[in-house]
């Protein structure tokens, strides 16, 4: 289906982008179970210049900055994990670096996915939905009405 560098991508943009909440809930229920992580990196917050193109590709210009939080971790066995997530969210950071050492462990990728990559992906479909229709609720359609002189 996907390579494992797609793979990993899809992950770590799916609990970035969940909810803090929701992640921290999910994570504290699977917590006596998962092998502990040694901080490596972190959790600290810090900014990066956001980037844009005019038209999509025009000349980049540099649209402002966002507040990121980032964190390494790394298991006991050696495996490296690593989040960057948008806002100052040094649990959640904490928690995506330990899921994403935990998934380069074979027994540990089904349970990632079924527990924490699935409903992220299913509360950002749904978001997506509630928005498109708070949007087409207020949406006006205008017409031109054509005068008969011509």
């Amino acid at each position: 289906m996907h390579s494992p560098d797609e793979a990993r991508k899809r992950r770590l943009d799916a609990l970035a982008s969940g909810d803090p909440t929701n992640l921290a809930e999910r994570y504290a229920a699977l917590e006596h179970a998962v092998p502990t992580a040694t901080p490596i990196r972190g959790p600290e917050i810090g900014m990066v210049m956001l980037r844009g193109r005019a038209g999509g590709g025009g000349a980049p210009f540099n649209l402002g900055e966002a507040t990121v939080t980032r964190a390494t971790v790394k298991l006991a066995t050696g495996e490296v994990g690593h989040a960057i997530v948008l806002g100052r969210h040094l649990q959640k950071a904490t928690i995506v670096a330990h899921l994403d050492a935990l998934s380069q462990l074979p027994d540990w990728v089904q349970v990632i996915e079924t527990d924490f990559v699935t409903p992220a992906l299913a509360e950002q479909d749904a978001a997506r939905i509630r928005q498109a229709e708070e949007t087409e609720a207020t949406r006006v359609d205008f017409f031109a009405m054509v005068r008969g002189e011509d």
